[in-house]
């Protein structure tokens, strides 16, 4: 058996824990992970040699490497991720619960003996920035050389993390196997994975994370999704702050003030595009702190400061182009992990969106030959990029910041073809909380469900906030209660309004700078709204529409709300809320009344 006597640690708890790993999982070798270049290039050339990466072309995107994953692990697996809280009513029923003792012996079973004939890597790594307050340390065992190596770009892996463990810090141990493990003599695949036993569990009292049978990086990655969001929004509620779905951005005006402004969007609903946006209106600039997740603790002046805990970017391919992001497509230049994108005859990648005209011919995420006549996508719909944040062109100075950065702002979002305004502010706190614990997207033909029914995601927290949602509603609605605190404003944006003949009204991507400019100046009260039945709006005139494609009309009916058409979405709502039973706050209770009250008299 592999020992730990060379272990880079003294950490008694972490050394004792990888020798519980070890004896469980028994690799044939132990990798403690230091973080550097040289162990990053070896890897990669390991994962080359396994058929599991393939370089790309050097002159056209150096040092990047293609993976393609088992068609049978592409995306985040919901219904096989679990959260082990005490009891399923903390739990809640946004979440899968499982006793956790009863999981916790499936899993023993399901892990011993997973990674014989593989090496496992130890892989410690800090979520937000060395030494930040709100920094936490996790260590995952994992049987994955892909795992190892992406972590090194998403977090700030290696011996700088165990060196801020220290030899008595405290950890969230993360263990993952792709549940494949290599008997002797036998031939190992390129991508390995467990596609019948996928489990992603969290131990919520213990704050553990076990995940079993995937490789992707939704569901392997554990400090991503798992730890900066299930695990970490339990932390948060406990211990007083915030562990948010939500991307940072630095906005700066024409005369060089700047505000912060946090974003809750569902996927689909442009947030990366968002937080790297080149603005279309003069003077005006937009810097990335984060994409996806933001860590937020209270100030000594009472405001909520912003840490992005992540280290990269884990994106969605498709749909990514010089139109879309242009700040996105430079950033992967180079230095980049592709998965599940298609490959180019001259060694590069492609995907949907990429570029206007497709490649003539390439190799799709598959691996079979592919041309603009094939039925089926060249990159999967999911494919990824992962990169490190540093390469953003768009990147802000302080997106490193221990102390984090003053959040001004927060816009909730989805997406609405009807009803819903471009922009609206919500009248107080619980108002805006409201407008959070509703945000819905309508269905499309593409998924599950009639076309036009509403998919709520609050807060862009369903699939990740790591208790039940109501209690998440009431710890929000609590915030208003913390002696000397200056609360953000809360928004709600609506980018997809379409017109009668399903055409999208707003433009959107960068000549959403028009909707930030007027958010930027009612933090400063500085701009004019009017009352609507969801909230504060524009008043005419206000968002400046003469560069734009978009008229007067058109921007009364993108602020406008149909009390008929908003009437007939309340059942819904009230059955989105209904599933939380007698836990609701009734603060939320009472908002719905309101706006019942609001549409009698309308």
């Amino acid at each position: 058996m592999p020992d730990t006597a060379t272990a880079p640690t003294k950490n008694k708890q972490l050394l004792d824990w990888v020798q519980e790993v070890v004896a469980l999982t028994e690799p044939a070798d132990v990798h403690w992970c230091d973080g550097s270049e040289e162990e990053y290039d070896q890897l990669c050339q390991q994962l080359v040699e396994a058929g599991t990466f393939t370089r790309l072309n050097e002159e056209l995107r150096p040092n990047s490497y293609l993976a393609r994953s088992d068609p049978d692990d592409v995306a985040r697996v919901e219904d096989r991720t679990f959260i082990c809280a005490p009891t399923e009513d903390e739990a809640g029923p946004n979440n899968n619960w499982r006793d956790p003792d009863e999981m916790r012996e499936l899993l023993t079973d399901l892990f011993r003996g997973c990674m014989r004939g593989r090496t496992m890597y130890v892989v410690p790594f800090s979520m937000g920035p060395i030494g930040a307050p709100v920094a936490q340390i996790g260590v995952q065992c994992t049987d994955s050389a892909y795992v190892a190596v992406s972590m090194r770009l998403m977090a700030r892996m290696g011996a700088q993390a165990l060196a801020a463990l220290g030899d008595n810090g405290a950890f969230v141990p993360c263990l993952h196997s792709v549940g494949a493990p290599l008997e002797e003599g036998a031939e190992d695949v390129p991508w390995p994975c467990n596609a019948d036993n996928k489990y992603i569990v969290h131990f919520t009292k213990t704050r553990e994370i076990w995940s079993f049978g995937s490789g992707y990086g939704g569901n392997a990655l554990l400090g991503k999704k798992c730890l900066a969001l299930r695990i970490a929004s339990v932390m948060a509620r406990d211990e007083g702050w915030l562990a948010e779905h939500m991307l940072i951005l630095k906005l700066t005006s024409p005369d060089g003030e700047t505000k912060y402004i946090a974003g809750a969007f569902p996927s689909a609903c442009g947030k990366t595009n968002l937080s790297m946006m080149v603005p279309k209106l003069r003077g005006w600039k937009v810097e990335t702190v984060g994409d996806d997740i933001a860590w937020m603790r209270w100030g000594e002046d009472g405001r909520l400061y912003a840490v992005n805990p992540e280290a990269g970017f884990f994106g969605v391919a498709p749909g990514t182009g010089a139109n879309t992001n242009p700040n996105a497509v430079k950033m992967l230049e180079k230095n980049t992990i592709f998965t599940n994108c298609a490959l180019t005859d001259e060694g590069d990648v492609w995907w949907e969106g990429l570029t206007k005209e497709p490649p003539a011919h390439a190799i799709d995420w598959r691996g079979n030959e592919w041309t603009p006549d094939s039925e089926t996508p060249a990159a999967h719909p999911n494919a990824r990029f992962t990169v490190a944040a540093v390469q953003t062109p768009s990147i802000a100075a302080e997106w490193d910041d221990p102390a984090g950065v003053p959040i001004e702002a927060i816009m909730f979002g989805g997406r609405r073809s009807k009803v819903v305004p471009l922009v609206t502010e919500a009248r107080d706190w619980d108002h805006g909380v409201f407008l959070g614990s509703s945000m819905s997207s309508e269905k499309t033909a593409a998924a599950a469900g009639n076309v036009g029914e509403l998919r709520f995601d609050p807060f862009a927290m369903l699939p990740f906030c790591g208790y039940n949602m109501a209690d998440y509603f009431g710890y929000w609605l609590s915030l208003k209660e913390r002696e000397g605190a200056k609360l953000p404003r809360l928004f709600y944006v609506n980018w997809f309004r379409k017109d009668d003949d399903g055409k999208f009204i707003w433009p959107g991507f960068g000549d959403n700078i028009h909707v930030l400019a007027w958010i930027f100046r009612r933090c400063d009260e500085e701009a004019a709204a009017d009352d609507s039945l969801l909230g504060l709006v524009p008043a005419e005139g206000e968002i400046d529409i003469e560069a734009l494609d978009v008229s007067k009309d058109d921007m009364r009916e993108l602020l406008n709300v149909d009390p008929e058409a908003l009437r007939d979405q309340l059942p819904q709502m009230k059955q989105h809320f209904a599933q939380f039973g007698d836990r609701l706050p009734e603060g939320i209770s009472e908002q719905m009344r309101d706006l019942e009250q609001r549409l009698d008299q309308a």
